[in-house]
């Protein structure tokens, strides 16, 4: 059995939830290192303006975490839209407000591949109720990304920033049409850097300027706006915004927490991890406490096995974080009744790279990355991604694969309600040796017969 790693030795919180920033880029469909890229802009405005340092240090994590909320309201855009919520997403940052932009949006976005009368349906509610199904949204988003900012044990300045993220400075934004000074500073300068970050990563330095020069005074306070035209001067601040090494300069540039900071001690990375998960099974109506079930159906049979409770406490976060590349998968897939193309299936499959990835840029979970993204290969050889036979499964995937099957089978599903415990224990038995490890999923039926599980979990 190999050495359980000390991460919390090893790692910083900046460092971490940079990391982590990536799974939230993928799910509002930007290239990424958004939110890295983000951080560097917005920083660098806070220090033009001469933010104290108590106040850049909550803009930092509120830059990074400002897309924190950003899977809640992704099922229900897929339901109104008829459309594929990654592209909606992206699209989206690059509207404005003139009536030309929005219907334009509307039209592109809404029931493409639907039949005609249901695209119509759906394209005459939206211009209907266009601004209540907006408000709607954007609230949802900025509600759950600031509860989870309050998870991850945040001040309630980072929460107040992601909360307010689309508040304009001319009143007219959402959710609470904050207007002018009401508006968090952490706020007008995440929405200005976001902006930023899209028309730079679009169509450059001068597309950047030009928006932000179009949107002063309306979307964004002039002040700001000011401050960032002197940044911008500058060839370096460019240079590093498009290089290879934003991540280090974004590390960087991170400000004196003045004591602010928990201390990243194991305790501190479960709530890290179960923050994570949920946002994660936020992202689909059918997902919703999967990772929390997964990480404690893994527990438990790493319990049956003999595995050390460090061990376990370890593993546990792989399997709340197993599930993180399904950011990255369109909810228009991952919702759907019907059987999945080949198209579709192939976009399913990309999840497990997408967790390697993520997971893969903290240096300390490394290893764990590795064992939570392959819970979808197979003993027999016929798993994903990489199609790994049993001698290079390793024990902790094994376990893993065990309980996710498990919670697969027992919760509801687009397609079927949820199977009983003995059923769904008795379909997982004809794949124990192709699909499981025997010793697995004898560890599961022990675990489950000392537990009152209700019929259907």
């Amino acid at each position: 059995m190999h050495a359980v790693p000390t991460p919390s030795s090893a790692l910083k919180l900046s460092e971490l939830i940079a990391a982590l920033s990536y799974a939230l880029d993928i799910t509002e469909g930007q290239p990424p290192g958004h939110c890295v890229r983000c951080c560097w802009i917005g920083m660098h405005i806070g220090r033009r303006i001469g933010l104290p340092e108590a106040q850049l240090w909550e803009l930092y994590y509120t830059l990074l975490l400002k897309d924190l909320g950003c899977s809640s309201n992704a099922a229900r855009i897929c339901e109104l839209y008829l459309t594929d919520d990654l592209d909606f997403k992206r699209d989206y940052k690059t509207v404005g407000d003139s009536l030309p932009q929005v219907l334009g949006f509307v039209l592109k976005h809404t029931g493409l591949k639907a039949g005609l009368a249901e695209r119509f349906r759906s394209v005459m509610t939206i211009l209907r109720d266009g601004p209540e199904i907006a408000r709607d949204l954007v609230a949802t988003r900025c509600q759950r990304g600031a509860e989870i900012a309050s998870l991850l044990r945040f001040p309630q300045g980072v929460s107040d920033g992601i909360y307010s993220l689309d508040e304009h400075f001319n009143g007219n934004g959402k959710p609470a049409r904050l207007a002018g000074e009401a508006i968090p500073m952490s706020s007008r300068i995440s929405l200005l850097a976001q902006v930023i970050d899209v028309f730079h990563t679009e169509g450059g330095r001068a597309a950047a300027l030009e928006e932000v020069q179009a949107r002063s005074g309306q979307w964004f306070d002039p002040a700001l706006v000011d401050a960032f035209g002197q940044v911008a001067q500058s060839a370096d601040f460019w240079a590093v915004l498009a290089g290879s090494g934003i991540d280090g300069a974004v590390a960087a540039i991170h400000p004196d927490g003045q004591g602010r900071e928990h201390a990243l001690d194991e305790d501190y990375l479960d709530d890290i991890a179960t923050a994570f998960g949920q946002v994660v099974d936020a992202k689909s109506p059918y997902t919703s406490g999967h990772s929390a079930r997964v990480a404690l159906y893994t527990d438990m049979i790493g319990e049956a096995l003999g595995l050390s409770s460090q061990r376990r406490r370890w593993l546990k976060r792989g399997a709340l974080l197993h599930d993180v590349g399904k950011l990255g998968v369109s909810n228009s897939v991952l919702d759907k009744a019907g059987a999945l193309d080949r198209a579709e299936w192939d976009a399913v499959k990309l999840h497990a790279e997408f967790t390697e990835t993520i997971l893969g840029r903290i240096e300390p979970f490394r290893e764990l990355a590795a064992i939570a993204a392959a819970h979808h290969e197979r003993l027999d050889g016929n798993g994903y991604p990489r199609g790994l036979t049993a001698e290079d499964i390793r024990i902790e995937t094994r376990i893993i694969t065990t309980a996710d099957i498990f919670d697969a089978i027992t919760a509801v599903r687009p397609y079927r309600g949820a199977i009983p415990i003995p059923q769904a224990l008795e379909m997982m038995r004809k794949t124990v040796g192709s699909v499981l490890d025997p010793e697995c999923f004898e560890a599961l039926v022990r675990a489950v017969e000392r537990v009152p599980f209700a019929e259907a979990a």
